[in-house]
């Protein structure tokens, strides 16, 4: 079976590990945690990061940072992984879902404005496939109607928009390193912060609302409870299995690309059967964070899913519209968000890992062009 997902080693994980360990110090903001935070601030160019046990830690400490409160709204995509949502329901706000665009499912910047009202406090774009959002629209609309921009910059490292890196363009961002991403620590995340307003605050907060990290660089003699907070600061053994990871990124990215590349180039023909293949605009650019296509009917996704496991390859489908599930289809306000369904209906993933083999990626875009001549 060819699996959907493999996470990579760049073999120097285990040596970080131990070598965090034998510093004598494994908690959080330890020798790699810190070494981490250089790469990502020196080599993007990032104001202010900090690590996190998760991505949806990271949300969650920027959804305290902008004092989401009860009754206040925030606008973000339907067809996204629960935890955009989440952080900042915990924190009481009303979320108000706006579709996908036609052509990726990202959010449809045309839509964001009618949704604005009074109450609404933030925008959440959510980089899809790390792929851009209209950033320059959504910075436009915050500044228009003073409004905070939170990416969720998950699925989006090395990635661009107009030349500028996502995470870097709204005020916060949080990213996410999964094993299913492209740099991944198992678990673990980032809360990127780009207005400087928002640094001392965050280090409180994610230091369970002490402001113990000042005491800890000698600024203050002491240190106590001053915030609200949590337990966001992730060991310094995730944050050495992390940068074992960042030193490959380049090689990382270079498979990762071929193999997007050849899928892209394979699958082609598809479009002739009114499948979809991933969109990019021209100003975005693409991390071959994952390939997908859009299948015409829930159907047909099915019948596809089952064919390639007869052939011994996984491929799985994404999201599930949050407006429609269990716990929010109550709160909803009735509007049909038709691409969002579509996506969740029709959208299907294919394997992309770094030990996945050109010749695999022949033979699986070889079986979804067989499969075509069954089903049509």
């Amino acid at each position: 079976m060819i699996p959907f997902n493999k996470p990579y080693l760049s073999g120097n994980e285990l040596n970080y590990i131990q070598e965090s360990v034998q510093s004598g110090k494994i908690s959080g903001d330890g020798l790699f945690t810190k070494k981490c935070n250089d790469f990502f601030e020196n080599k993007y160019g990032f104001k202010k990061v900090l690590l996190t046990t998760s991505c949806t830690h990271a949300l969650e400490m920027a959804a305290i940072l902008i004092n989401i409160k009860k009754g206040d709204e925030v606008i973000m995509p339907s067809y996204t992984f629960v935890s955009t949502a989440n952080a900042f329901v915990l924190r009481g706000a009303k979320i108000v879902f706006a579709d996908s665009s036609f052509e990726n499912p990202n959010m449809d910047v045309t839509k964001i404005e009618s949704l604005i009202t009074s109450r609404t406090k933030a925008i959440v774009p959510v980089h899809y496939a790390g792929i851009a959002c209209d950033m320059d629209s959504i910075m436009e609309l915050a500044k228009k109607y003073k409004l905070w921009v939170v990416e969720d910059a998950a699925q989006a490292i090395e990635s661009y928009y107009k030349g500028r890196l996502l995470g870097s363009i709204g005020h916060l961002a949080a990213f996410s390193f999964h094993e299913t991403k492209n740099i991944v620590s198992g678990e673990g995340g980032m809360l990127v912060i780009n207005d400087e307003q928002f640094s001392q605050r965050a280090e409180i907060i994610r230091e369970k609302g002490t402001n113990r990290s000042q005491f800890f660089r000698g600024e203050i003699n002491k240190y106590g409870w001053v915030d609200i907070g949590s337990s966001y600061l992730p060991s310094d053994i995730i944050a050495a299995f992390l940068f074992a990871q960042l030193e490959k990124i380049k090689d990382i990215q270079r498979k990762r690309l071929e193999i997007w590349n050849r899928y892209q180039k394979n699958l082609f023909p598809l479009v002739n059967y009114g499948i979809q293949l991933p969109f990019i605009e021209d100003y975005a650019t693409c991390n071959a964070h994952m390939y997908y296509i859009v299948c015409k009917s829930l159907e047909q996704r099915n019948s596809l899913i089952k064919f390639l496991k007869e052939n011994k390859i996984l491929s799985v489908f994404h999201y599930l519209s949050l407006h429609k599930s269990e716990y929010f289809i109550e709160s909803h306000d009735g509007r049909e968000l038709e691409n969002s369904d579509r996506y969740s209906d029709c959208l299907l993933r294919l394997p992309l890992f770094y030990e996945l083999e050109l010749n695999q990626v022949d033979l699986i875009c070889s079986a979804i062009l067989e499969w075509l001549k069954v089903a049509k």
